[in-house]
């Protein structure tokens, strides 16, 4: 049954988003590998990118919200314990496994579509050469195999082995066994999923609203129609069915819908969430601080995946511009926002330098209206985010620009770092 439409004014929708992400404040999860599982059950899926400039996207996403998080907790519910998987979700993503059999259509439409039958008529006999060799060699990858000559594979024209073992993925006929670096290991689906599990089928239509229903639960406050597109890749294959589905999700009071003062066109909840909503609005209206702690946010985080939204919640924009040719860029190659509490107040560009055990931070650009220094705590939870992104990254030392408008605060980090820019124990 369809609920009331909720109401709210943009502070009470900043609030609402903050908590709802895990993010108020940030790190507040515990040091332990459940946490990972917690911020899944939450968000539903994560985008997974291979750019490892400061730290995969994945991990930004998770060390934002988990105090003392390591990587090595996600690979081993991915590679180990298979808690988690990648399939295709608004790009790849990683996805609990227990919604695999709500994710097959991904699967099931590559193998009738036309990328993927084209791919294993036209290769037949190497698509079973490729199964044969995994069957009785077991798991292998592109390297292991002596190269073809190069088909036309999506972007750019790619080795034969390369993308038909993508295809055989993409398909659900083989999986990934484990990643070395960015190379992809794979195996057979069975070997690596219970019998029981891939079994397992919902109706295509169910599989369709859950699929919609996951944007909503990553990012939490999406439009129901327009809207950047890509937010919606998958879910349907014409926007008049994503249309249908959604409007059969509000019809049963999955989703709820919301007017935000200021912002054009009606928003959506979780109806789960509604709470959570009414929560935030009490907040607001008491008066109470959105709390402490400052977070770097992933390119790729679902928080920042509407960038409409940002501009009219936040008056912030933001562009990841690692695809933006460097003389075009307005910020730079790999920069992350900066919030702090409910607000986000600037822009980040740290790189890992391994080679020096350094953290360094290339540039950093505050917004127009914040004043750090004058700002209570809001340097102080900077140097706390570094701090935690240097462990996080397992280097041991800082290296703040040079550039004359970041000296008064390089002053202030300096101080509350050890000598030498090293991290305080």
């Amino acid at each position: 049954m369809p609920q009331t439409t909720q109401s709210i004014d943009r502070a009470t929708a900043r609030r609402f988003l903050v908590r709802r992400h895990l993010l108020a404040p940030p790190r507040s999860l515990p040091a332990e590998p459940a946490s990972v599982k917690a911020v899944f059950d939450r968000l539903g899926s994560i985008q997974f990118d291979p750019l490892e400039v400061t730290g995969r996207n994945h991990d930004l996403v998770l060390a934002a919200r988990i105090a003392g998080y390591q990587r090595a907790w996600t690979d081993a519910l991915l590679y180990e314990e298979r808690w988690l998987y990648e399939t295709y979700n608004k790009g790849l993503s990683l996805v609990p496994t227990a919604e695999l059999p709500w994710y097959r259509i991904t699967w099931d439409r590559f193998r009738i579509g036309e990328h993927g039958t084209k791919a294993f008529q036209d290769h037949a006999a190497l698509v079973e050469e490729l199964l044969e060799r995994i069957r009785r060699d077991g798991p292998l990858s592109s390297t292991d195999i002596e190269p073809r000559a190069a088909i036309d594979w999506y972007w750019r024209p790619t080795n034969q082995v390369r993308a038909l073992l993508e295809a055989l993925a993409q398909a659900g006929i083989l999986g990934l066994a484990r990643r070395e670096g960015n190379r992809r290991i794979y195996d057979l689906i069975e070997r690596l999923f219970p019998a029981e599990l891939l079994a397992r089928r919902r109706p295509e239509d169910e599989q369709r609203r859950h699929k919609v229903l996951s944007r909503y639960r990553a990012h939490g406050l999406l439009g129901g129609r327009g809207g950047q597109q890509e937010i919606w890749i998958g879910t349907a294959p014409t926007a008049a069915e994503r249309y249908a589905r959604h409007a059969e999700l509000v019809e049963m009071g999955e989703l709820v819908p919301v007017e935000v003062e200021g912002v054009r066109g009606v928003r959506y909840v979780l109806g789960s969430e509604v709470e959570q909503l009414e929560s935030a609005a009490c907040s607001v209206a008491a008066g109470e601080s959105a709390g402490g702690g400052v977070a770097f946010l992933a390119p790729l985080d679902p928080m920042v995946w509407d960038r409409d939204l940002l501009r009219s919640l936040w008056d912030f924009d933001y562009i990841w511009e690692v695809y933006v040719p460097a003389a075009k860029r307005r910020w730079g190659y790999y920069v992350l926002p900066i919030l702090a509490g409910d607000r986000l107040v600037g822009r980040i560009e740290p790189r890992i330098d391994r080679a020096s055990g350094a953290l360094r931070i290339l540039d950093l650009w505050w917004e127009d209206t914040i004043e750090p220094l004058a700002e209570n705590g809001l340097v102080e939870g900077l140097v706390d985010a570094i701090s935690a992104h240097a462990r996080f990254a397992g280097v041991e030392r800082v290296v703040w620009p040079r550039a004359a408008r970041h000296r008064s605060v390089g002053a202030v980090v300096r101080e509350r770092l050890a000598p030498g820019g090293r991290l305080r124990s």
